[in-house]
């Protein structure tokens, strides 16, 4: 802003003596305009400048651009942070999410698996249950057509089995030769010499195993080993008894 300059008395009495039109120059560009004469100087000041509404203005402005901006940079601030906290409640809410979707998955699992070993636990115990009802259906069909157990005397029991080996009664006669001749139709009889054992004189004796555990005293096992022995080595009891005549064993 301009400043206002007192007028040097010596310049004053300079113009009183001399008259002239003198022009001062006050700072910031203001213009003193003066008359002189002889007797009187007139001068001619501006007014003393005021403050114009635009500098208050821009004042005004600066001010409220200063709270604008600490005000904008509060609010910025303030949703920042208001941001970030959001942003870190979904990321806790969605791990959460995850764990809960992991946790109900693995449970399904389980139980799926647990659903899996149990069919798994009846299917074998059906099946069990069903090989169990056939072998005891096979057991009962083989009890029921099984032949009744041959009783009697060895001798009636070898006539009793003589169809089934496609023989007629006829060759009894020389089965009770061979077998009187060595054994005497006895279970128990045994060759001190040879080890030969039982009605038909196998050798060993345990060959009788074949036709049953109870060779070493049944007679029936006996026989039916020996009958089997007799079809496959000479077709027929006369031909082992001609054998046996001729050379003395069958």
């Amino acid at each position: 802003m301009s400043k206002h300059r007192e007028v040097n008395p010596r310049l004053l009495s300079t113009l009183k003596s001399k008259p002239a039109r003198i022009t001062l120059c006050a700072t910031a560009g203001t213009v003193l305009a003066a008359s002189v004469t002889a007797t009187a100087l007139t001068l001619s000041l501006p007014a003393r400048p005021t403050v114009t509404p635009t500098i208050r203005m821009a004042d005004d402005l600066a001010g409220a651009y200063g709270r604008s901006a600490r005000s904008l940079a509060d609010e910025t601030g303030q949703q920042l942070r208001q941001d970030k906290a959001r942003a870190q409640s979904e990321h806790t809410a969605e791990v959460a999410a995850r764990a809960r979707a992991a946790a109900r998955l693995a449970a399904r699992r389980r139980r799926e698996a647990a659903e899996r070993a149990a069919e798994e636990r009846r299917a074998a115990a059906q099946r069990e249950a069903a090989r169990r009802q056939r072998a005891a259906a096979q057991r009962s069909t083989a009890a029921s057509t099984a032949p009744a157990a041959p009783s009697g005397s060895p001798q009636q029991i070898a006539m009793s089995m003589l169809a089934s080996y496609g023989w007629s009664s006829s060759e009894f006669s020389c089965l009770n030769s061979l077998w009187e001749r060595e054994s005497g139709w006895n279970p128990a009889a045994a060759n001190p010499t040879s080890g030969a054992y039982g009605i038909p004189q196998a050798l060993p004796g345990s060959k009788m195993a074949s036709a049953g555990a109870d060779w070493a005293t049944n007679p029936a096992t006996q026989i039916r080993w020996g009958l089997g022995y007799i079809k496959s080595s000479y077709g027929s009891p006369c031909a082992a008894w001609d054998h046996e005549e001729t050379d003395g064993w069958y």
